[in-house]
């Protein structure tokens, strides 16, 4: 699968995406657990979910009425190798 570096920055060029991220890149999360930690509304959290998980930074799984979303360490491995870092 061919990476689209270009998509991955402009998902992360917005600091509550960035936020997001750091959060995830911890644990598992539930979108509930996420919307907590904003001042924002359940569909703008959903905004921000889809620029992420489009652009294959995090994947999400549906459990009962929530998402639970965790960091794509492959995406990042490959993002890290982009810029040759060990």
């Amino acid at each position: 699968m061919k990476i689209d570096y270009i998509k991955i920055f402009k998902a992360l060029a917005y600091d509550t995406r960035l936020k997001i991220m750091e959060m995830v890149s911890k644990e598992t999360l539930c979108a509930c657990d996420i919307l907590e930690e904003f001042q924002i509304t359940q569909p703008t959290l959903s905004y921000h979910m889809k620029q992420l998980v489009d652009a294959d930074l995090v994947t999400g799984e549906k459990k009962g009425n929530w998402v639970h979303y965790s960091i794509n360490k492959n995406t990042l491995e490959s993002l890290s190798n982009y810029f040759n870092i060990d």
